[in-house]
């Protein structure tokens, strides 16, 4: 089935399956990600030292809500799954776009600790270690409000843990 839009709320009484071969995309090198591409699909990191810039948020409002071609991008998902361990691994912003929210990193002897995003950040850095990124490490960004992507997720580390969020 081609690309469907759908004006107002959608309601499934048995749920909606996202499935099939474009439902994982690997990212294998530095990659500007897009909405039509990425968003919505499970984002495997297969780059130890891959930088993965989330698109720009667009908050502007059509002039027609149910034009499928507007541009307004708010709502869209990110969810990266860390696949090859992490070396200097960023997820960035645009610049403009800031992080809210925050990260768990976990560690296997229970002393993990969460990091909450500064109102300057906008790079997300994992290190395989300290910050992140070992395999299984899941990150979800979502376009939230104007210049704001929500951050979540749960980062495996390992040593003293350290914040990833930093500005680029």
């Amino acid at each position: 089935m081609a690309q469907t839009t759908f004006a107002g709320p959608v309601r499934s009484l048995a749920g909606f399956i996202n499935a099939g071969s474009t439902g994982v995309v690997s990212l294998t090198a530095d990659t500007t990600l897009t909405v039509a591409a990425h968003a919505g699909r499970l984002l495997l990191t297969n780059d130890a030292d891959g930088k993965f810039t989330l698109p720009s948020i667009v908050v502007t409002t059509p002039g027609d809500p149910t034009d499928p071609g507007q541009l307004n991008n708010l709502g869209a998902t990110f969810t990266f799954l860390v696949i090859t361990a992490a070396t200097d691994m960023d997820i960035l912003t645009d610049g403009t776009d800031k992080f809210v929210g925050g990260l768990y990193l976990g560690k296997s002897d229970a002393a993990g600790k969460t990091f909450m995003s500064g109102a300057s950040n906008d790079v997300i850095t994992m290190n395989g270690s300290t910050t992140g990124g070992i395999v299984g490490t899941v990150v979800t960004c979502y376009a939230a409000a104007s210049a704001k992507y929500v951050v979540s997720g749960i980062a495996l580390a390992s040593g003293t843990v350290a914040t990833p969020f930093a500005d680029a």
